[in-house]
Parts: C-alpha cells; sequence; structure tokens
C-alpha cells in the first residue's frame, strides 16, 4: 500500500480522508462500512488499481476524517462525498460501498445521478436497516447498543471486569439455531490484553488479528456514529424503497449470507426477500448471491474482483 499516499480534502463543512491510486482507467470510489477505514480495503486496492482510477475514503466519524458527534445522516455524509465527487474525482464514478457504503451508494445515485456512473452495493443492508424496521428485526441493532456501550467502557472505566462483562453481551446467531457468545474466561482475557495495550500505546490498542480489527473499530470511528443508529438520527435523507426507484444508473447488487433467528431477528444484511423487493423495485438491477461473510471484498476477494471488472465492462 506505500503507493497510495493519503490526503485531506475540505468539503466546505469538514475535512475527510482518503487515499488515490495511479489514474490507469475509469474513477472508482470505495466507501467502507460503519466501524471501517479505507485500510479494509487494502486486500483489493492494489488489484483493482491496475485497471481503474480507485479512491477509497473515510466516511465522516471514522478514522482520520473529522468526527462531528451529532450530525451524522444520509444527508450530511451524501454532501461530504457529493462534494468529493465534484472537486476530487471530477467525473462520473462508479462508487462501491460495503454495508452502510453500499447505502451511501444508492443515495448518490437517487440524489447527484449526474456525478454517478454506476453503483455497486456489496451487501447493502436494504430495507433491513430502514427505521423503525432495524429496531424491530435486526441483530445488528444488538450490535449497535454494545458497540456503543464498549467505546463508552473503553474510555470512561478502566475496570477489566466492566469491558469483560460487555463483550460477553455479543451475541452472533449461527446456521444451525444456536448463538455464540465470547467465553467467560476468554472475555477476560481479551480485557486484560487490550487494557495493557492501552497501557503501552498511549491509549490506542493494537492487537493481531480479529481482536486487533475489533477494537481498532472501536478506537478509530466515533461511538456517536452507532448511536445515530440507535436512535434514529442517522437515516434522515434516505428512503431504500425511494431511493431504489429514483436511482437511474446501472446497479448491482452482491448478497452475502444471512441467517435468522427466532429470537435474533436478521443476522446478515438482507434476507432473499429483501433481495428480490430490490429488485421489483430497481427492474434493471443485476443481482449476484455470493456464499460469503459480510465483507465480500475481504472474504470471497476473487469474485469481488471479478464482479467489479464485470460490471465496469459492461458499462463502457
Amino acid at each position: 500500500m506505500h503507493a497510495f499516499e493519503e490526503k485531506r480534502f475540505n468539503t466546505g463543512e469538514i475535512e475527510i480522508n482518503y487515499v488515490v491510486g495511479s489514474n490507469n482507467g475509469p474513477p472508482l470510489v470505495l466507501i467502507p462500512g460503519q466501524g471501517a477505514t479505507w485500510e479494509n480495503y487494502e486486500k483489493v486496492i492494489p488489484i483493482l488499481s491496475e485497471k481503474y482510477h480507485v479512491y477509497a475514503v473515510d466516511v465522516r466519524g471514522h478514522g482520520k476524517s473529522d468526527w462531528t458527534s451529532g450530525d451524522y445522516s444520509f444527508s450530511s455524509i451524501g454532501r461530504d462525498m457529493t462534494a468529493f465527487l465534484k472537486s476530487v474525482v471530477q467525473e462520473p464514478a462508479v462508487i462501491s460501498g460495503n454495508s452502510s457504503g453500499g447505502l451511501i451508494a444508492l443515495w448518490l445515485a437517487a440524489n447527484v445521478p449526474s456525478l454517478v456512473k454506476g453503483i455497486i452495493m456489496e451487501d447493502a443492508p436494504l430495507f433491513s436497516a430502514d427505521w423503525p424496521r432495524i429496531k424491530e428485526d435486526s441483530h445488528v441493532y444488538m450490535v449497535l447498543q454494545v458497540t456503543v456501550e464498549m467505546s463508552k467502557v473503553l474510555y470512561e472505566s478502566r475496570s477489566i471486569s466492566r469491558l469483560a462483562r460487555t463483550f460477553m453481551k455479543v451475541k452472533r446467531p449461527l446456521p444451525n439455531g444456536k448463538v455464540s457468545s465470547v467465553p467467560r474466561s476468554a472475555a477476560y482475557f481479551i480485557s486484560f490484553l487490550i487494557r495493557l495495550s492501552q497501557k503501552f500505546r498511549s491509549g490506542k490498542p493494537s492487537l493481531p488479528g480479529k481482536l486487533g480489527i475489533i477494537v481498532d473499530v472501536l478506537v478509530n470511528f466515533d461511538a456517536d456514529f452507532s448511536q445515530a443508529w440507535v436512535d434514529g438520527r442517522i437515516y434522515e435523507g434516505l428512503d431504500h424503497a425511494a431511493a431504489l426507484k429514483q436511482a437511474t444508473c446501472p446497479m448491482l447488487l452482491l448478497h452475502a449470507n444471512w441467517v435468522r433467528h427466532p429470537d435474533y431477528g436478521l443476522s446478515g444484511a438482507m434476507d432473499d426477500d429483501d433481495a428480490a423487493k430490490a429488485r421489483e423495485l430497481a427492474p434493471g438491477l443485476i443481482y449476484k448471491r455470493i456464499d460469503s461473510e459480510h465483507v465480500i471484498h475481504n472474504h470471497k476477494t476473487d469474485q469481488f474482483i471479478a464482479a467489479v471488472d464485470e460490471f465496469m465492462a459492461d458499462l463502457d
């Protein structure tokens, strides 16, 4: 990734952090999901940059972009990305977003069509992350609540036991109908490592593997971004069904795995009914089902790259 320089762009409201590759083709803008920064695309950026002019951004409230506690909504994020497309990219681009990044891509397609050549919604939570359904039928709502609590514990309390108890609240529905959680002994050990890491790394935990990713998510984005999903502020400016009807550019929807649990609701971005509804509202939408976890570009990199290449080739 040494070939990709981090840059700053002032939107007129805030500054956002981004990287850009060499101009080797049409512009492709990558928008990570909630909690992730542009580094989430490190696995695919070098490959995509061989054919495209790749940009990857930190959404407001994430990483090195400005944090705007109290002002997180699709309207405000949409303004950021509109300014970025106009002033930095400076030509119609394909927008590829994972998870909530896919919803941002949809907002752009519906609201600033002249700046968008096409969008790729990588396991975007269409309908499942619309208000108030997310509160009633989505496992991710519980995850968001725990994320907010965990972020507060990381900064407000030095208690290892309190942090461990918070970790133990995270539940994951499994395809067999059971639920997995962090064992008590593991939760305390993880919490000890985090506190040790905080002590020797000036407050920024940095641990290996998946644990390191989880902790980095907690410290590298504003917990109020999750709180905005919990209390409903984020949804201002985006109605999923209306946006799908309004968007006229080519659209690709990649759909990863999901399960439904009787107690926790939908675990995953969309169920099959959601995907079918999206195709009904946007008849020209291209749909691909991929056997993968949520972040397809990391778990099934080759299939993601192939889907992007095919979509871009069809546009040309």
